[in-house]
Order: C-alpha cells, then sequence, then structure tokens
C-alpha cells in the first residue's frame, strides 16, 4: 500500500480547521480509509491507502478530501484556466515513448512544505501510475529559466528551433491565426515554444541534476546515480528522448531534468511536462499535479501540444490542448444503490452524499426507476465503474452508521472446515513462538524465483513431482498495474525474506510465519490455474540452524497427529547438506533447512535464517 507522509500542520492549513488536534485528524482521515502508520522523524504522518486514490499522494489531495468530508466544499470541482501561451512542439520522437503533454502554473508561493509536497507527490507518481517512470515520467521546471522559441512569423517566414541551443527567439510581428484543437478550433494567446524531440546520446550536452559538470545522455546514464537507476527505461532506444527550449537541451526524460531549470523555493512560475507511452496516463498524472499546484494558490495556464504530421500514435498531426480537465459521467440506478448499501435512500440524500463525496449527481427518470448521471472531476483516475460511484456515496454517508443485517435467506453460513484447519495451524505456530503474518499474494518473477536463487528471473517451468518447493509456472497479470506485481506467487517464503529484508533496522530475533495463498499453471485444472494454501516460516537469529527449523516443524506434526519424516534433499534456496524433504504420513509436501548464503546476502541479511514450508492441506 502507498505510504505518504502527511504535516499536520500543513494539512490544518490547507484544510482551515486549525482547531483540529492530531486524534481527531486521524479519526477523520480513517472515516476516509487512510490509516495512520506512524510518525516521522520531522512529526509528520505517516499514512496508508488503498493505491487507487492518487489524488491523495499529496497533502493537498488529503486536505480537498477532508474538506468534501467536513462540508467545507461540495460537488465537481474544475479549475479555471488561462490561455495557452507556450507550446509544445512533438517532432521526431521516440518511438518507444511518443506522447507528451503539460501545462504552466503561476502565482505559486512556493514555500518548504509546498516544494516537499511537490516532490513527494512527483516521486509517488512516479512510482504508481507511472509504473516507475516506466509508463509516465514527470519533470517540474522553473519558468523563468525557460527561453522558448518565437512561433510568430517575422518578414514572411517562421523561427526554427536550433537544437544545438542558443538561438534568440525572433521579433515578434502579427498574432497567428486559430489552430486546430482535436476537433475544435482554438486561438493561440501566445507563442513561446520549446520541442519535444530526440537525441544523440553521445552528443547531446546539459547539466544535469545534481551535478555541476556538462554531461552527454550517455553519461548520464553511465555516471550519475539517477541515470543508472532509470537509464534502462531508454537503454534500447537509438535516440533518446529530449526536451530543447531555445538554450539547448533542459531535459532528459524519463531520467533526469538538467539543473538550469531547478525549482527551488524562490520558484514562482512553473512549467510542468509529461512523457509517456500512453497519453491518457501523463494526462491524468498532469490533472493530479495541477490540483495539488492549484490549492497552493496556483492559476493554470494552458499548453498547446502540436503533433507533427508523421509523429507516431493517434495524435499524428493534431494540437491537444492541455491540462485536460473534461469531466466524464457515470450512471447508477437508485435501486442499486440502495441495494449494495443496505438502505433505502430518498434521491435528494443521494445527491447530497455524491456532491460530499466530490461529485454531481443529476436525477433521472426512466422506464426503469429512477437512475442518477453522476459527473466525474478529472482528477478521479479510480472511478472507472458506476460501483466506484456507490463506493463514494457509501463513504460520505458512512459505513461505520450502517446497521448489519442477516441476509433474507433460509440458512445461516458457518466455518468452512479449511478455514477451521488454518485457523488451528495458525494458533500452533502462534504458540510456537511466530510472528503471524498477512502478505500480498502477488508479487514479481525476481522477487518469487531470481532473489531466491530458485531460478533465474523467467526461466521457469512447469511443475512436475521432482521440482524443488516454489518452482512452478506462475500466473501472470496480462496487464499488471505496478511491475513489482506482475505474476501470483508459487510459495511463500519469498514473501517471508521480504519482510525480513525490509526490517533489517528491528530486534532480533524475528521469527516469521505466514499460511496463505500460492499458486502455479495447471493444464489439467479446468480454470488452468491450481491453487493451494501454504505454511512458511522462517527464523532470523543469531544460533538459527536446521534443527531448530525441524524441532518446530515436529511440534506442528505432533499438534495434528501427523508422523514427519525429513530425508536428505537438494533445494537451490537453502545450503547444500542443510536441507530435507517434508514428509508427512509418507507424502512428501514442503522443504525445511538453512537459507543459502547468496539468499541472505540479496536480502541483505547479516545473519543465519532457517526455514520451512509445507502444504496446508497436509495437516488434514
Amino acid at each position: 500500500m502507498p505510504v505518504v507522509d502527511v504535516d499536520p500542520e500543513e494539512l490544518r492549513y490547507l484544510t482551515g480547521h486549525d482547531e483540529k488536534e492530531d486524534d481527531e485528524l486521524k479519526s477523520d482521515l480513517f472515516n476516509l480509509g487512510l490509516e495512520f502508520e506512524g510518525w516521522t522523524e520531522d512529526d509528520e504522518f505517516q499514512l496508508e491507502f488503498a493505491p487507487d486514490r492518487l489524488d491523495r499522494l499529496s497533502v493537498e489531495g488529503v486536505a480537498r478530501s477532508l474538506r468534501y468530508h467536513y462540508g467545507d466544499d461540495r460537488g465537481v470541482y474544475v479549475p479555471n484556466t488561462n490561455g495557452a501561451e507556450w507550446t509544445i512542439e512533438v517532432e521526431d520522437q521516440p518511438e518507444g515513448r511518443p506522447y507528451v503533454t503539460g501545462a504552466v502554473v503561476r502565482g505559486l508561493d512556493m514555500s518548504e512544505g509546498a516544494l516537499e509536497s511537490l516532490i513527494q507527490l512527483q516521486e509517488k507518481l512516479h512510482a504508481t501510475m507511472g509504473r516507475k517512470r516506466a509508463k509516465g515520467a514527470i519533470g517540474v521546471h522553473d519558468l523563468t529559466m525557460l527561453k522558448g522559441t518565437d512561433l510568430r512569423p517575422t518578414d514572411g517566414e517562421s523561427s526554427g528551433l536550433d537544437l544545438s541551443g542558443g538561438q534568440d527567439p525572433t521579433e515578434a510581428s502579427e498574432e497567428p491565426q486559430d489552430e486546430m484543437v482535436g476537433d475544435a478550433a482554438v486561438e493561440p494567446v501566445g507563442a513561446n515554444a520549446i520541442t519535444y524531440t530526440s537525441a544523440d546520446p553521445d552528443e547531446a550536452t546539459f547539466v544535469p541534476l545534481e551535478s555541476d559538470a556538462e554531461m552527454t545522455p550517455s553519461e548520464v546514464i553511465a555516471n550519475h546515480d539517477t541515470g543508472q537507476a532509470y537509464g534502462d527505461l531508454v537503454a534500447d532506444f537509438d535516440r533518446v528522448p529530449a526536451i530543447y527550449d531555445a538554450i539547448g537541451l533542459f531535459s532528459f526524460p524519463p531520467v533526469i531534468n538538467g539543473r538550469r531549470t531547478e525549482v527551488s523555493e524562490d520558484s514562482r512560475d512553473l512549467f510542468i511536462e509529461l512523457t509517456g507511452t500512453d497519453q491518457w496516463t501523463i494526462d491524468h498524472m498532469c490533472n493530479i499535479v495541477c490540483y495539488a499546484l492549484e490549492a497552493r494558490g496556483g492559476t493554470i495556464e494552458r499548453v498547446n501540444v502540436e503533433y507533427a504530421d508523421d509523429a507516431p500514435g493517434e495524435y499524428a498531426g493534431r494540437t491537444l490542448e492541455r491540462p485536460d480537465f473534461e469531466t466524464r459521467t457515470k450512471t447508477v440506478s437508485k435501486a442499486r444503490i440502495e441495494s449494495l448499501l443496505g438502505v433505502e435512500l430518498e434521491p435528494e440524500q443521494i445527491i447530497d452524499y455524491a456532491e460530499r463525496a466530490g461529485l454531481d449527481a443529476t436525477r433521472v427518470v426512466t422506464d426503469d426507476g429512477v437512475e442518477f448521471e453522476v459527473e466525474i472531476p478529472p482528477y478521479r483516475v479510480d472511478v472507472i465503474h458506476p460501483l466506484d460511484v456507490v463506493d463514494d456515496i457509501g463513504r460520505a454517508l458512512g459505513f461505520n452508521s450502517l446497521e448489519p443485517t442477516y441476509p433474507d435467506v433460509s440458512t445461516v453460513g458457518g466455518r468452512h472446515d479449511r478455514s477451521v484447519l488454518e485457523d488451528a495451524a495458525r494458533d500452533t505456530l502462534v504458540g510456537l513462538g511466530f510472528e503471524d503474518l498477512l502478505n500480498f499474494h502477488m508479487t514479481n518473477e525476481a522477487e518469487n524465483f531470481g532473489r531466491m536463487g530458485l531460478a533465474p528471473e523467467g526461466a521457469t517451468e512447469p511443475a512436475t513431482d521432482d521440482s524443488p518447493v516454489g518452482l512452478a509456472e506462475p500466473v501472470t497479470i496480462q496487464e499488471p498495474y505496478s511491475e513489482d506485481y506482475t505474476i501470483l506467487r508459487t510459495w511463500a517464503l519469498p514473501s517471508l525474506m521480504m519482510v525480513l529484508e525490509n526490517n533489517t533496522h528491528r530486534r532480533y530475533p524475528q521469527d516469521l510465519a505466514e499460511i496463505g495463498l500460492a499458486a502455479g499453471l495447471d493444464e489439467s485444472q479446468n480454470t488452468g490455474v491450481t491453487e493451494h494454501r501454504t505454511v512458511a516460516a522462517a527464523l532470523a537469529r543469531t544460533d538459527a540452524s536446521y534443527e531448530d527449523a525441524k524441532a518446530r516443524l515436529q511440534a506442528i506434526a505432533e499438534a495434528f497427529g501427523k508422523d514427519l519424516e525429513t530425508p536428505a534433499t537438494a533445494h537451490p534456496t537453502f545450503i547444500d547438506g542443510r536441507a530435507a524433504d517434508v514428509v508427512l504420513d509418507g507424502e512428501t509436501v514442503g522443504v525445511v533447512g538453512e537459507i543459502h548464503p547468496n539468499v541472505l546476502v540479496e536480502h541483505d541479511l547479516e545473519l543465519p535464517v532457517a526455514a520451512f514450508e509445507f502444504r496446508l492441506d497436509a495437516l488434514e
């Protein structure tokens, strides 16, 4: 789950509720679905929330939600925008990253808190919606440090952009004629232009952020810390993405900006540019940033994005006016709202709750009954189905105020046998001193296989009876939202190792256990997928050994009346000679042993770990 650092003083300032104590704010935030995780070293809230509400990745977005919660704001809000004075000319851009968008924000008071919030929002959007900058990357620049090329004709000719830098804009003459924006005519206000194009990685030069030396893109990728972190995104490009103004190169997306346009607390006017592989994604990332800056008192100014006639993609030859603050609508019936929430509501109440959720609802009477056309604001990228609208209405109503009732059925539910077994196994593990965990069932191939020494990334194969525990062809996500979650895990031990890796600053011993889902492809199943519950445990301590893990495994077997055998085996995750199969009542169901040093080093662990994993159904 995303975690955002929020200064409570900034939150009180932006909501206009100075009277709110910290505990009140925590309670109000919890009602919105944001959980307080603790304090930072700077006395800020650490808030965890569902990753769908990307508009809450900044203190400004959290404050906006609170103002709706308090009733201070109602309905859809769309900021006013001024006419475009800047144009992004798009030509000869890399086919692997063909799309660009942008906006100008003027009149900001860029305090230390505002700047920190902007940087955090930028990086959080990169990590989530931008898929670690692969799908979309944001560049924020001090507008006063940009020198636009003048597009207005002089003596019957148009000025051109010298991509080597240093060209002065020509003198202005008469205003340009109307241009086509999508399918509508829009009259440009100004004629300053920058160019999104491609550059030779060994010839173009600029001074990147956190550097005093002029470097080429290739040198940035090889020698700069940020370049080394994100250089793989453009490693296969013959010519890399580049953004020029009349002076020269000032942005190397998606890797790093130039130092010349660096934003500071003295910056008042900002130029925001986003590049990516999908226009919709970067447009909505831009909307979220613009809403956050507008909440800081900024004025949004539109930018024209002019795609060349031969540009790759669907926008070739078109001019787009951005940011795109167009709202969307969803239709949901009154009956469905009442059915899902379990309460009867008057139409006026539904409209009221929708407005308190930041939406607008209009009542429509049809042959099928009463429906509501609900307007969605531009920053709400999470609303993709009418059920999302019902969820917002329910939150505005207050889920805690709903009274639980038994469903109108002839039977009453009971515990499933598997659930009873799982709870019994969990109680046994806790009784043995393990801390019970609940990790994500989704992971990626590197964590599930490569870092565990099980197999090189991507080199998986269908499981057989002789395959090591965990080695199975994984269930892959067709369109993963994040590179961190691309498959369903085939075993649970990698999840425990990740927890240990993230808690090296905590006291030892750390004895962890989890009972959870594991899955793999299986053509013999109707669904093509086989699932099972797995029991995994790890002992991280200075004296952890095979004997320690086996002793606890023996205790579990005796608690469930099972005969345990541990014949020696070989498993890439464990040390040779210190690993064994887990055999319960004559059936091989798992593995136990000491984790291999290579796996420990891969997870930054400096003390031994003993672990085991076996199928839960073996305890039946």
